[in-house]
Order: C-alpha cells, then sequence, then structure tokens
C-alpha cells in the first residue's frame, strides 16, 4: 500500500471522528443549556414544559402544548 494512500484514509478517518466528536459536544452543551433553563424556570414559577418547547421542537408534545395554551388565552378574553 502506497503512503499517499494510507495517508488518506488515516487523514479522512481523522476527519470522520473529529465530526463526530464535534457534533456530540455541541449536543450535549445544548441540552445542558436546556436543562439550566428549566431549572431556572422552575424556580421562578414558570411552567417548564413552556421552556422546552421554546427551543423550536417540532414535538407533538409542543404543539398540544400551544393549542391548549392557545385556547384558554383566547376564552379568558
Amino acid at each position: 500500500m502506497s503512503r499517499d494512500l494510507m495517508s488518506l484514509i488515516i487523514g479522512g478517518t481523522l476527519v470522520i471522528i473529529t465530526a463526530i466528536v464535534c457534533i456530540t459536544y455541541y449536543n450535549i452543551k445544548k441540552d445542558e443549556a436546556i436543562k439550566s433553563n428549566i431549572e431556572s424556570a422552575i424556580v421562578k414559577g414558570i411552567d417548564p414544559l413552556a421552556v422546552r418547547c421554546a427551543y423550536g421542537s417540532q414535538s407533538n408534545t409542543c404543539v398540544v402544548y400551544a393549542a391548549v395554551h392557545s385556547r384558554d388565552s383566547q376564552a379568558k378574553k
């Protein structure tokens, strides 16, 4: 096997491993920020589900939460 091919394989492997580590680190830090904001919301008396949904997740839970609270705010008027 030539040295050039071996260098290419090692370099490609390092790039892939670095990308995986960076993506993992980013996701961990994002989750830690969400956790911190939810904990501070609980202390302040804010609904933690509202904080979680504020991060833009497209889960069914957040859609139902928004629909229920939208209906409640319209009923109060």
